[in-house]
């Protein structure tokens, strides 16, 4: 190569290096904010390119909306659905029958709270012996549903008559381990409970209260109390049958 051509060889390299440095690129003019860095020029542009995400809430207080915008299933959807399909299905079974074990009606028209009347009992227990003679037809209970009903059993009482013993307690709060929250299932429908309480209440020898003097006062009050009791009782100790003195 000629001495002329390294020339204008060493002069466009002069030239490039020099254009390279005015933009401060190049190492010998370094830029004291660091701002021309090649990472901090990618940042700059995905600042201006991209929106920040959305903050995800948590999940323990996520909506209960689906995808479409529709309500999930809630306490209450599923406590009507279920208690309208009972209490239809004990309505037509009641019905086909002209001497129904128990009938069922609702309290005031409210889908939450029933009357059962439980017309029949063992025949040969003193307790039907009892009804028999003092010419009494039914039991009446009263049952409540609460709003996480079937996750949680239905409140159950003997209105009347009084009754002694028979797992039946103060206020006529019933003593029976499928009522408690622990002994609690969703699938128990409310015939298998009053079944139950039928079968229980003869099998604690329940008998008719006679004596009308220094009767406590039979009331829900008195019974919500004494079954709020009786469940911490079987939470403590565990769930044994109770003497017959306790009811």
């Amino acid at each position: 190569m000629s001495s002329r051509s390294k020339e204008k060889v060493t002069a466009m390299f002069r030239k490039i290096f020099k254009s390279s440095n005015k933009e401060g690129e190049g190492p010998s003019k370094p830029n004291p904010s660091g701002s021309g860095s090649p990472a901090r020029r990618l940042l700059r542009g995905c600042r201006d390119s991209v929106s920040p995400a959305a903050p995800q809430a948590s999940p323990a207080f996520t909506s209960s909306k689906g995808k479409k915008g529709e309500d999930g299933p809630s306490h209450k959807s599923v406590r009507a659905r279920r208690l309208m399909k009972e209490y239809r299905d004990l309505q037509r079974l009641q019905n086909s029958k002209t001497d129904p074990v128990f009938t069922v009606e609702l309290v005031d028209d409210n889908l939450f709270e029933w009357h059962v009347k439980v017309y029949k009992l063992d025949a040969e227990s003193e307790l039907g012996n009892d009804m028999k003679e003092l010419g009494i037809n039914y039991i009446l209970l009263h049952v409540v549903f609460p709003e996480n009903f079937p996750f949680a059993p239905p409140f159950m009482r003997v209105i009347s008559p009084r009754i002694e013993k028979g797992f039946v307690m103060e206020g006529g709060a019933i003593c029976m381990e499928l009522l408690t929250p622990r002994g609690w299932a969703s699938a128990y429908t409310v015939e298998a409970v009053i079944m139950q309480f039928a079968a229980s209440v003869v099998k604690g020898q329940g008998r008719i209260q006679r004596k009308t003097k220094g009767q406590k006062v039979f009331s829900k009050r008195t019974a919500e109390e004494s079954f709020r009791s009786l469940v911490k009782t079987h939470d403590k100790y565990g769930w044994v049958t109770p003497s017959l003195a306790d009811g």
